[in-house]
């Protein structure tokens, strides 16, 4: 029987882009530079996620996934992704620009990669003045419109900018062009896939190998969505101690909820593990007369077998993902 909630070791990424506030600002610990990602839970090969805590502790997530099967994932996930974890967990801090890329769908990544594809979502946690997303065009663009301002580097001139603050979210589906600007913190949730198209890195030097990072432009061209949408930006609504709908899609589902006081929650119907991301405050998990305890900045995993538990804050707002 499997019977607390679970956490893991951070898997800190070190990135061209990256800044310090991983670090600085969550406590992660790290004596890298440019800690650009913390992979929260991750099942990607090479980076398989480890338990910190607890009587699993040292036990990786795919060997409790052999052991547990569907008392840990739920037994309608275990039968769909077997000893596949299916949502890679992160925290972005980007002190300077990412690149802008696109993701391809299943069908292209099983063909290309042997991978899933990458639908992701963000959620703006810290924004620096005027810090903007690049998500989509900001009008229908032509194969041939596109080549013409890649090879010209005025890509961005038909690209949609958004301008963010904390709060901000976005359903970045397969195909659609995206970029994190400058300064801006964030939490991702992901299909488990690390397969990116790079398209424009705005001419930059890798100080580590002196060369500029590697374009995608060939494989790139048949992932892009070229339609222009009115709205890219997700709306939601933020009720006090209720899970509040923010991305749902077949990949995963993501609440939104702020815990002010106590609230019980019970997943008894939902046959899915749940993972809380703190992205504000400080929470305490009760479960079996026990406290679990979750910063902000943090993850926690709660097995399929974990039913009832309560939540206690005084002011905190959590992410709860689930399939």
């Amino acid at each position: 029987m499997i019977n607390y909630p679970i956490k893991f070791d951070p898997i800190l990424k070190e990135r061209i882009w990256g800044g310090e506030k991983l670090v600085t600002t969550f406590k992660k610990e790290s004596n890298k530079r440019n800690i650009g990602e913390s992979w929260e839970i991750s099942d990607v090969e090479g980076d398989v996620s480890i338990v910190s805590k607890g009587y699993l502790k040292g036990k990786t997530l795919k060997e409790l996934i052999e052991t547990y099967k569907g008392e840990l994932v739920g037994q309608k996930v275990y039968k769909q992704f077997g000893d596949n974890f299916p949502i890679l967990i992160k925290f972005i801090d980007a002190k300077t620009p990412l690149s802008i890329q696109v993701h391809p769908n299943n069908e292209l990544a099983k063909e290309r990669h042997n991978s899933f594809g990458k639908n992701e979502m963000w959620y703006v946690m810290q924004a620096e003045e005027d810090a903007e997303l690049i998500v989509g065009f900001n009008q229908k663009v032509a194969k041939e419109t596109y080549m013409h301002h890649l090879n010209n580097s005025t890509l961005t001139e038909i690209l949609n900018v958004e301008k963010v603050k904390k709060g901000d979210t976005f359903y970045i589906f397969t195909g659609r062009v995206h970029a994190i600007g400058a300064g801006v913190l964030l939490a991702e949730i992901q299909q488990t896939s690390d397969i990116t198209y790079r398209i424009y890195d705005y001419d930059r030097v890798d100080k580590k190998t002196d060369k500029k990072r590697e374009l995608h432009t060939d494989l790139a061209l048949d992932a892009i969505d070229f339609k222009f949408y009115n709205n890219y930006k997700t709306t939601y609504n933020y009720n006090v101690n209720s899970s509040n709908e923010l991305v749902h899609s077949s990949y995963f589902k993501t609440n939104i909820i702020s815990v002010k006081g106590e609230l019980e929650n019970d997943y008894t119907n939902l046959d899915s593990f749940v993972i809380y991301m703190c992205v504000d405050g400080y929470l305490e998990i009760e479960y079996k007369n026990k406290i679990f305890t979750l910063n902000k900045g943090e993850t926690i995993l709660l097995p399929a077998a974990i039913n009832q538990l309560k939540l206690k804050s005084s002011n905190a707002t959590i992410l709860e993902v689930f399939l």
